[in-house]
């Protein structure tokens, strides 16, 4: 009986998790896929980048180092607090006299000499006080005195200013500050390529969603081909050559569709990891792929100063390259400063106590207090400040050469984005009206096959021009809308070849500058149509 009741447990069981298992797939499936606009993925994206919050915490870093520097034109005030347990000491003897068998020394009272006595009894007088004087403790009155106390307590304050450093101060405030600017340059260089990779991960979903459409589209029209091949086979108007060559090209559209559906999985699985999503969840994009308004204007001009500034002193690479070359003299200021005379103002101020108990309470506090002016001059170091100097030198010439470099860089780098704006421009109008002639040259061409005017061949070629029609179309928008936003974004964006950072800083700087990272322009797979279904690399913003 038991048994039974075990089995129709189980099987309740079985029946609610099937059942709470449909109940969320129903869940799933009446929510469906999640709307998102281009506008709506840039702001989620900007939230949620990891790229972003890196570039962030960099700018943080260069800040504290900016304090810190700037710390050392301020006094410096520390407070200090401790206590002495003296379990045993060398001037214990002190407390009691060297020889305590006799029992205490006895007490003497000063002499005072008295001429009017007789002669005998200020002699008498006088003896008596150098005998007591010889058989006191010579140490009796050290026993006042911190040396060998049980107990010592001690509150203290330290003050310090640097009052000349041969301008290393200056030095490390000039590069902390310049890495505060060039920190702030990257972090909005990060998000501009931020929102250029998400608009072009973007399109590249949307292109791959429109490639995917035109390549089942096709392969309607070839399985429609092929049953009209195999109705005219049938009544005998067509030879089997015919039936073979159409199932052939039916057979051949099946791999570019499959293609196409792995080309548009992996185009979302790029945009999703931007955006932080999960990977199953699905997305319906909104933004049509040839609606050629930047409708992102308001979140790309929070980004840059200017949009579309190709001047070469105002990207955001060049002015990195100009604060770098700062940051360099500031550190040189601060190797050439070791040669100069430190001098610097100290002052120690202590309350003590030794007290007979360990709690302090009630206990005499006196005071010990001191100022100095100390001045250290470096004599011999060795050839080490010479060492930092050269150093400092050859960073500094570095990164005046790197500042050139990101000039030329920069000015072909917007060279090229404009004419690949103009490409995009001109061959999106090229397309304009090359859907819709192929479209009605196909519908002529299958018409004409099933009167049986055409050939095979002619509605094949025929259906070929107008799958490139409508993938050109395609990949034109895309190109038109990324190219774009890589020009409203072009001062903030990093250069597409950047000049190698530097990997040093000198040993003499005690506030570095931290370097900012190179941000590279990411590589996007864009979707190329052909009837081979071969994915070719397209590189998006460029």
């Amino acid at each position: 009986m038991s048994r039974h009741r075990g089995c129709h447990a189980v099987a309740l069981l079985l029946l609610a998790g099937s059942g709470l298992t449909a109940s969320l797939s129903a869940q799933v499936a009446a929510s469906g896929p999640r709307s998102l606009t281009l506008a709506e993925a840039l702001d989620i994206a900007e939230k949620e980048s990891e790229t972003v919050g890196i570039a962030r915490a960099e700018l943080a870093r260069a800040q504290g180092d900016q304090r810190r520097a700037r710390s050392a034109y301020y006094p410096q005030l520390n407070g200090s607090a401790s206590y002495q347990r003296a379990i045993e000491s060398q001037f214990s003897a002190l407390e009691t006299g060297t020889d305590t068998s006799t029992g205490p020394a006895p007490t003497c009272n000063r002499f005072v000499p008295q001429p009017g006595l007789p002669i005998d009894q200020r002699l008498d007088s006088l003896e008596s006080a150098v005998q007591c004087a010889s058989e006191a403790n010579p140490f009796g009155n050290l026993g006042n005195l911190p040396f060998g106390r049980a107990n010592t307590y001690r509150f203290g304050l330290s003050f310090s200013q640097t009052l000349f450093s041969g301008g290393q101060v200056r030095g490390q405030s000039q590069a902390a500050s310049a890495g505060v600017r060039s920190a702030a340059l990257g972090l909005t260089s990060a998000r501009a390529q931020l929102l250029l990779d998400v608009t072009g991960a973007y399109y590249d979903a949307s292109l791959a969603d429109r490639l995917l459409i035109i390549a089942q589209a096709t392969l309607e029209q070839a399985d429609t081909t092929l049953s009209q091949t195999q109705l005219a086979r049938e009544v005998g108007n067509l030879s089997e050559f015919d039936l073979l060559r159409a199932r052939v090209t039916r057979d051949n559209q099946r791999p570019v569709v499959i293609q196409r559906r792995a080309d548009r999985d992996l185009a979302y699985y790029r945009l999703k990891q931007l955006l932080d999503f999960p990977l199953d969840q699905p997305l319906a994009l909104t933004t049509e792929l040839g609606d050629t308004n930047l409708v992102a204007s308001p979140r790309l001009a929070a980004v840059v100063e200017q949009e579309g500034d190709t001047t070469t002193s105002r990207r955001a690479p060049v002015r990195q390259a100009a604060e770098a070359v700062t940051a360099q003299r500031g550190l040189l200021r601060v190797a050439r400063g070791q040669r100069w005379p430190q001098v610097a103002v100290t002052s120690q101020y202590a309350q003590l106590a030794y007290p007979k108990r360990v709690d302090p309470i009630g206990a005499d506090f006196v005071s010990d207090w001191s100022v100095s002016l100390g001045l250290q001059v470096p004599i011999f170091t060795g050839g080490r400040i010479g060492g930092d100097e050269a150093v400092a030198r050859a960073n500094l010439r570095q990164a005046e050469l790197r500042l050139q470099q990101s000039s030329e860089l920069a000015e072909v780098d917007a060279r090229n984005a404009a004419i690949q704006l103009e490409a995009a421009q001109a061959g999106w109008e090229a397309s304009a009206g090359t859907v819709e002639q192929a479209a009605r040259a196909y519908q002529i061409a299958e018409l004409r096959y099933r009167e049986g005017i055409s050939t095979q061949t002619e509605l094949l070629d025929s259906r070929i021009q107008l799958q490139q029609a409508q993938a050109s179309r395609a990949r034109a928008a895309r190109d038109l809308q990324v190219a774009k936003v890589r020009m409203v974004l072009l001062p903030a964006l990093p250069l597409a070849f950047s000049p190698a950072a530097p990997t040093a800083q000198p040993a003499s700087s005690t506030a570095p500058v931290a370097p900012v990272p190179t941000y590279q322009q990411p590589q996007p797979q864009a979707v190329e149509a052909g009837l081979t279904g071969v994915t070719q690399p397209g590189v998006a913003g460029q």
